[in-house]
């Protein structure tokens, strides 16, 4: 199985209103970094879409980045919902955005809640970790 290749035109999988190209694409391709820890979240669940292990690496501090990655291409990630956030803003250092990102798997559906916390630093967000 493989990754659907999403269209630039189309909306964005991380359900912001935006294209793919005027949203998540331009931090996947490293042109600007996600200026908000809700920005890297969304990202980073467009990541899981699209199976850009190269991203999620990338944007996972390296003290809890693992030495690699592997998804699950059987999985099909259908809708991001944002439950809540807690600073996390251009100026601020640290973040936590909790969502529920919800998919199919062998014809059911599920649904992965987390709690997530980043930290900025050199003007760059980055995951730390879920509970």
């Amino acid at each position: 199985m493989t990754f659907p290749a999403i269209d630039p035109t189309e909306r964005c999988p991380c359900l912001s209103g935006d294209t793919y190209e005027g949203c998540c694409r331009r931090f996947h391709a490293g042109t600007v970094p996600a200026p908000t820890a809700e920005a890297l979240m969304r990202s980073r669940y467009s990541a899981f879409v699209t199976g850009d292990t190269g991203y999620l690496l990338r944007t996972w501090h390296p003290s809890a980045r693992p030495a690699r990655l592997e998804l699950e291409p059987e999985r099909k990630w259908r809708r991001l919902d944002i439950l809540s956030i807690q600073a996390g803003g251009p100026w601020d250092s640290t973040g936590v955005v909790a969502f529920e990102a919800h998919y199919r798997e062998d014809g059911l559906a599920g649904v992965q809640g987390e709690r997530s916390s980043f930290i900025r630093e050199e003007g760059r967000w980055l995951y730390v970790d879920g509970e």
